[in-house]
C-alpha cells in the first residue's frame, strides 16, 4: 500500500523530557529531512544537523535518522527527529513539519496499522506491540515480547497450512483419482492429522486463562469478619494508607483495589467489606460485591482475628484459599506458636510479622498459575473465539463421514479460514500454490 500523505507524531514519552523523538513517515519525508536538516543525510546513521524551518529560522539541533522504504518499520520512508524535549521545542517542530503539502498529523496507532497494511507486521504481532509498550511487568514484557517476535503467529499460520494442504489432498482424490501423480486414498492420514490439530487447539485455547493473568493480573482478594485486620493488611501490601482502618464495624464498604509487581508478575490485590450477618443497607451491597469479587478470585486470603474470630458464613469461589491468621502480636510466645498450627500464615501488620512471607507465597502462586512464560497462548479474546469456531468447522469435518468429501472439505476451508482472521492472513491464492505445488495435475 502506497499511502497518499504523510503522518508525523511524537514518539516518545510524556515531556518537557531530556530528548523528544519526532517520528514521520510516507512519500514527503524524503522532502521534509531535506529541508529541515539541510540536506539528505546517510541512511541509517544518527547524523547531528541545526533543524531550520523553511523560512531559515533555526528550530533546534539534534540527531535526525532516515529508514528508505521498504525496509522500515511501517514499509514507506521513515525519518525520526531527535530532540530536546521541551514543550515549546516539539510544538514548533510539530507545527512546522504539518505546515508541509501532504503531511498531517497521525491518528492513534497509524504507524503501526501503516505497518500492517505495508505486510510488515501481522494482527497478532500488531497486538503484541501495544502488549509491549503497555507492560509494566517483566513477565509481561517478555510475553509480549515473544508474541512481537512471531512466535503465536507462526503457531497459527502452520495449523492453516496443515488445513490447506488437508484440502488440497482431499480435493485433488475427489477431481483427479484417475492422475497417477494424485496419491491414492489419502483420506485416512488427513484426518487423523486434522483430529490431531483438534487437540492441538483445544491444548492451545485451555491455556488462555493463563494468558489472562500474565497481561491482567492474578487476581487476590482480601476476606475475612469485621475488624479481621483486612484493611491494615491491605495498607501493609500497598505499602501506603490505600484503605482506611479504625476500630469501627463495616468501615470498609466498597471493593478496594492495588496493583503489585511481585518477582516480576502483575499481582491485583483487592480489599472487601467484613462479611458478616445483618449488615446495614449501604454495607450489604459492598458484602454482595465482596462475594461477586471472590467468585472472580485467583486466590483468597481469608483473615481470621486470633484472639476473636469471626464466622463469615460459607465462602464463595472455588479459588485457592490462604487461611491467614491476625494480630499475632498481641499474643504471647507460647500461645502465638500453638496459634500458629490452625493457620497457613500467622502475621502481625503492626510488626510486620509474617508480611514479607505472605507477599512471598502470592508470589509464588502467581508465578506457578502463569506456567512457563515462554508457552505460546492465546493473548486476546478474540483469537480464543475465532480458535473455537475452527475447532467447530473441524469437528464437523471429521465427523462420521456422511455429509461426503465435498462438505467436508468446505468445513476444512472455513476451519483455515478463522485461523488466517487471527493473524489477518486471508488468501485463496495459496490454495493452488499447494495442488500445482505437489501434483503433476495435466501432465
Amino acid at each position: 500500500m502506497i499511502s497518499g500523505d504523510s503522518i508525523v507524531a511524537l514518539s516518545s514519552g510524556r515531556l518537557p523530557a531530556g530528548v523528544a523523538v519526532l517520528r514521520i513517515s510516507g512519500p514527503q519525508t524524503r522532502f521534509v529531512v531535506e529541508t529541515i536538516a539541510g540536506g539528505m543525510v546517510k541512511a541509517r546513521a544518527a547524523v547531528l544537523r541545526t533543524f531550520r524551518a523553511p523560512d531559515g529560522s533555526v528550530l533546534d539541533s539534534g540527531l535526525v535518522v532516515f529508514f528508505p522504504g521498504p525496509a522500515s518499520f511501517t514499509g514507506e520512508d521513515v525519518a525520526e527527529f531527535h530532540v530536546h524535549g521541551g514543550r515549546a521545542v516539539v510544538a514548533r517542530m510539530l507545527e512546522t513539519i504539518v505546515a508541509f503539502d501532504g503531511v498531517r498529523h497521525a491518528e492513534p496507532g497509524e504507524f503501526t496499522r501503516r505497518a500492517f497494511l505495508n505486510g510488515k507486521v501481522d494482527l497478532v504481532e500488531t497486538e503484541a506491540l501495544a502488549d509491549l509498550v503497555n507492560a509494566e511487568t517483566e513477565a509481561q514484557r517478555r510475553f509480549a515480547i515473544q508474541n512481537a517476535e512471531g512466535a503465536q503467529s507462526a503457531l497459527y499460520l502452520g495449523w492453516r497450512r496443515r488445513l490447506i494442504h488437508a484440502r488440497a489432498m482431499i480435493e485433488a482424490e475427489i477431481d483427479f483419482a484417475e492422475e497417477d501423480d494424485v496419491p491414492g486414498s489419502v483420506s485416512d492420514t488427513v484426518w487423523s492429522d486434522v483430529r490431531a490439530m483438534i487437540a492441538e487447539i483445544d491444548r492451545h485455547v485451555a491455556g488462555f486463562r493463563t494468558a489472562e493473568i500474565i497481561r491482567e493480573g492474578f487476581e487476590v482478594v482480601i476476606l475475612g469478619a469485621p475488624n479481621a485486620g483486612k484493611s491494615s493488611l491491605f495498607n501493609a501490601l500497598a505499602r501506603r494508607d490505600a484503605a482506611i482502618v479504625t476500630d469501627e464495624p463495616g468501615t470498609t464498604r466498597d471493593l478496594l483495589e492495588v496493583l503489585l509487581d511481585l518477582d516480576g508478575m502483575r499481582v491485583r490485590l483487592t480489599d472487601t467489606a467484613g462479611l458478616r450477618d445483618a449488615p446495614g443497607k449501604v454495607e450489604a451491597i459492598g458484602i454482595e460485591k465482596a462475594r461477586a469479587k471472590a467468585d472472580r478470585a485467583d486466590l483468597l486470603l481469608l483473615l481470621e482475628d486470633i484472639l476473636s474470630p469471626g464466622d463469615v458464613g460459607p465462602l464463595p469461589g472455588a479459588a485457592a484459599l490462604l487461611r491467614v491468621g491476625t494480630k499475632v502480636d498481641l499474643l504471647d510466645g507460647q500461645t502465638a506458636r500453638e496459634a500458629a498450627g490452625r493457620y497457613d500464615l500467622v502475621i502481625s501488620t503492626v510488626k510486620g510479622t509474617g508480611v514479607e512471607a505472605l507477599l512471598a507465597e502470592i508470589a509464588r502462586r502467581a508465578t506457578e498459575a502463569a506456567g512457563d512464560i515462554g508457552d505460546v497462548l492465546p493473548s486476546r479474546l478474540r483469537h480464543v473465539e475465532l480458535l473455537g469456531d475452527a475447532n467447530r468447522h473441524l469437528l464437523r469435518a471429521t465427523d462420521d463421514g456422511s455429509a461426503g468429501q465435498e462438505l467436508r472439505a468446505e468445513e476444512l476451508r472455513l476451519a483455515a479460514d478463522r485461523l488466517g482472521r487471527i493473524v489477518g492472513a486471508i488468501d485463496v491464492e495459496d490454495m493452488l500454490d499447494v495442488i500445482f505445488g505437489q501434483f503433476c495435475i495435466g501432465k
